[in-house]
């Protein structure tokens, strides 16, 4: 299955307004509440990168094909059939008719025309359509009817069908442009810093089994909370009603008091991890840059950092050291040959003193006697990135490196991380929200957006990152999932060799429910407790949480 990563709190490619309204709010006893951690980016489901912005996505976008968070299958969305062609260039959809984006603009094949056209853009930078560039070239769209459409690309792209699940279709018509919608919800009220309310599409094509409209839900109520003790303080007194993704810490907590409202999918696909600033333009020293460009200093970092302690103090043992890129419960991808990455800080001080560092009394020195020292950012509020920056930097302090510790707001985060790139080094992580390595594309090709250690490169700044530009395309436009298996495994032996990113942790995948959620099926790809949103209801007391 396809594995598509939304770094979390990248860049905002779209202003958007302070307030968008489209009709008065009401409190309804079938309005479902929770909370995103972030404030969403764009409402543009193209451009979607920030973790708040991709569940809005999944609740308002229709799908032509729909990955089954559950299942782990493929089914019909907006397209009750597909058929890739034999080399994997072409895929042709037939489409259901008589369907009605959310304002009632009619919906046909020119609108899935007009999205792809709009994704495949060079000049939109389309996150969610970098994993369909495997190939230079154009894409060919082709309307043989109102409700059929064959889409074609410049060369073959493997698991093309699955990519799909990503691609939310715009209107080409509507004046409300990306705000009509063909999923579940749309948004209706969005206050900048505060919340977002979806209400229920009235036009939604899906039924229940007894032919009852769905969704069930009225809306759905959105928080913008980034503090996550507040949001574990609100479950528990009943004014949100789930936790998508539950810290360590608080599951425990919530484990004693209501065990049957806490769920712990196991190992899942997240990772946690740091990578050092490599972009030429930088706004700190040349020299130090030289340090983050040196594979051995990478590597030395890596391998001072106690992945076990960070997994059993942080995370209470609900999360599993990390390999690489690709999560070990990823079972089919997932390159078993990786070595086990363990905590030996005598074997970094060897690999630095092959880069020319030496230790002086208790401070590593580069080759010109210049004492290492570097700042570490992250997010504010996320108390667990918070501990695991601060074990860091004990660990890398037995090595004689000085970690500055400093925590930002989203705003500032992402202004750093994506415009003034005025940082040294970043501990942040990756959503999965699916399992192939396509979904990958926007991280590996050296051009892409989420390159995040030196992003959108005008050619491969290094031999490596050329060899990945070319094993991803090559592992995207192969045919047989071995080959592309024998591609990708490549791709995470090289990334394990260069540590771009130092992956630290995998988190298992863990959330809080409500009693008075009906229907709830936690999942170990995300978004685990709310993928089902359509068909999940509020039972008689819709106000009760976790405890009264």
């Amino acid at each position: 299955m396809r594995r598509a990563l939304a770094l979390l709190a990248l860049s905002a490619l779209m202003n958007l307004p302070a307030v968008v309204r489209v009709e008065t709010v009401t409190a309804s006893g079938s309005e479902l509440h929770f909370c995103l951690h972030g404030e969403p980016k764009t409402f543009n489901p193209l451009l979607v990168e920030d973790d708040a912005s991709e569940a809005i996505r999944y609740l308002t976008g229709g799908v032509l094909i729909r990955l089954n968070r559950q299942t782990q299958f493929l089914e019909p969305g907006l397209a009750i059939s597909w058929k890739v062609s034999q080399e994997g260039r072409r895929i042709a959809f037939r489409l259901r008719s008589g369907l009605r984006f959310s304002d009632g603009t009619p919906f046909s094949a020119e609108d899935v025309a007009y999205t792809v056209k709009a994704l495949m853009d060079p000049q939109l930078h389309s996150p969610t359509g970098d994993a369909f560039r495997s190939g230079e070239g154009q894409v060919d769209v082709q309307i043989p009817s109102a409700d059929n459409v064959v889409v074609t690309f410049p060369a073959p792209v493997a698991g093309l069908e699955r990519l799909f699940d990503q691609v939310a279709i715009l209107s080409a018509h509507s004046p409300k442009k990306e705000m009509a919608v063909l999923g579940p919800f749309y948004v209706a009220d969005y206050s900048a810093g505060s919340y977002v309310l979806l209400r229920r599409n009235p036009n939604y094509w899906k039924k229940d089994r007894e032919g009852k409209a769905l969704p069930y839900l009225d809306a759905v109520r959105l928080d913008i909370q980034r503090n996550r003790d507040i949001e574990l303080l609100r479950f528990r007194r009943g004014e949100i009603h789930l936790i998508n993704a539950l810290d360590a810490e608080f599951f425990d907590r919530l484990q004693k008091e209501t065990p049957g409202g806490v769920h712990d999918a196991g190992t899942g696909l997240d990772s946690e991890f740091m990578w050092f600033n490599q972009v030429p333009s930088a706004p700190f020293p040349e020299y130090k840059k030289n340090w983050f460009r040196t594979t051995e200093f990478r590597q030395a970092v890596s391998t001072a950092i106690n992945r076990a302690d960070l997994c059993r103090i942080v995370f209470g043992g609900h999360a599993q050291p990390a390999y690489g890129p690709v999560s070990p419960a990823n079972q089919f991808w997932f390159n078993s040959a990786l070595p086990v990455p363990k905590y030996d800080s005598a074997g970094a001080l060897r690999l630095l003193a092959r880069a020319g560092f030496r230790l002086d009394a208790g401070t590593l020195r580069d080759a010109s006697g210049k004492p290492v020292e570097f700042t570490v950012i992250t997010n504010a509020g996320n108390k667990s990135r918070e501990q695991m920056a601060t074990m860091i930097q004990q660990d890398l302090s037995q090595i004689g490196i000085k970690v500055n510790l400093v925590t930002l707001d989203f705003p500032s985060l992402i202004e750093r991380m994506t415009r003034t790139y005025d940082y040294e080094a970043c501990l942040l992580g990756l959503v999965n929200t699916d399992l192939d390595p396509n979904g990958q594309m926007n991280v590996w090709l050296s051009s892409a957006e989420n390159h995040q250690w030196n992003p959108k490169q005008a050619t491969p700044a290094t031999p490596w990152e050329a060899e990945l530009d070319r094993l991803m395309r090559a592992q995207a436009s192969a045919v047989t999932d071995k080959k592309r298996k024998s591609d990708f495994d490549k791709v995470q032996q090289i990334v394990a060799e260069q540590q771009p990113f130092i992956y630290l942790l995998n988190k298992n995948a863990m959330s809080a429910v409500s009693p008075a959620v009906l229907g709830s099926s936690p999942s170990v790809l995300d978004p685990h407790v709310f993928w089902n949103a359509e068909v999940l209801r509020l039972g008689a007391d819709p106000a009760l949480g976790a405890q009264k």
